[in-house]
């Protein structure tokens, strides 16, 4: 098991300077100067000129990059350009409110679509299974821009259950922050359960088709035991698998949930980030989001031998 471990740590690692390399590039090939753009228009060339100094735009890629990543291992990924605070404070507290939405979407989701999905493989070709892959067909082609639109006209406009516009913090006041979360929340959950309820039915119809459930059949069994007790644990492996890859695509893609639903989320944050041309902001989010998908998907992997043991024999 620790060499199991082991070697995950070590493949995450190239993955992450990899990543850093990339977000670093793509930031400098951004058209413009960050330090004009500190200055402002009226500023002249012998102070732009000072200002790439301090910031160390003067050097070469290599050595900006070497300052930059170490300066990260730090915790220090800068300061906005906008309003002069420190980027990973700004990160930091809108990925908190980005996080409660994910996880708790991707919770619900889970466990209403791996359930529905498990069942839908049990009852394979039937009403119930046909119902249930044509609901999450469904599910997966509707854009969750457009799907988000609908809940807050409907829930929002028509029926007036639940606020339309703003956002208030759950450690504020708990009721009103609950009640602006379950739109996005219901957006997301509904979405993700097509995908889920996919998944868990193709893993549990490759399961339910190997010899030692035929085995357990031919001892006996009720088949909510051979479902339940001995296919779902091996089915489960790759819906795990999907939750990770869900989880991180959301962080970089929840951008558009937060617009629709004005949420001052980490995508809010980096979509204004970009308008207003702040580079640091930028970069920082960036940053962040790749490697919580890295740290994500490494997690996913350490825990994937609790559902299929032969992982860390291999």
């Amino acid at each position: 098991m620790f060499r199991f471990i082991l070697n995950r740590l070590l493949m995450a690692m190239p993955t992450v300077v990899i990543v850093a390399i990339t977000v670093f590039a793509l930031i400098r090939f951004i058209p413009g100067d960050p330090a004009a753009l500190m200055l402002g228009d009226m500023a002249q060339p012998d102070q732009i000129a000072e200002m790439r100094s301090e910031l160390g735009l003067d050097k070469s890629l290599p050595e900006q990059f070497l300052i930059w990543g170490g300066n990260v291992l730090t915790g220090d990924f800068g300061r906005s350009i906008v309003n002069d605070e420190p980027v990973l404070q700004l990160v930091v507290s809108h990925f908190a409110v980005s996080a409660q939405i994910i996880l708790v979407a991707v919770l619900l989701a889970s466990l209403i679509a791996v359930p529905a999905g498990v069942i839908a493989a049990w009852r394979q070709n039937s009403l119930t299974d046909l119902a249930l892959v044509g609901t999450a067909t469904v599910l997966l082609s509707i854009p969750t821009f457009w799907l988000g639109l609908l809940l807050l006209l409907f829930f929002g406009l028509k029926l007036g259950w639940l606020p339309v516009l703003g956002y208030v913090s759950i450690g504020d006041n708990l009721v009103g922050g609950l009640l602006y979360l379950v739109l996005p929340v219901m957006t997301l959950v509904i979405h993700e359960m097509g995908v889920l309820i996919r998944m868990a039915r193709a893993s549990t119809l490759e399961v339910l088709r190997l010899d030692y459930i035929t085995h357990a059949r031919a001892k006996g069994l009720s088949e909510s035991a051979v479902l339940w007790k001995h296919a779902f644990k091996n089915a489960f492996g790759p819906t795990w698998t999907m939750i990770g890859l869900i989880l991180g695509n959301l962080l970089g893609g929840i951008a558009v949930i937060e617009t629709v639903f004005t949420i001052p989320g980490l995508g809010r944050l980096m979509v204004d980030s970009i308008f207003q041309r702040d580079y640091p902001v930028i970069q920082g989010c960036l940053l962040f989001v790749a490697l919580s998908y890295v740290l994500v998907n490494l997690i996913v992997d350490l825990l994937y031998p609790l559902f299929d043991p032969r992982v860390v024999a291999e």
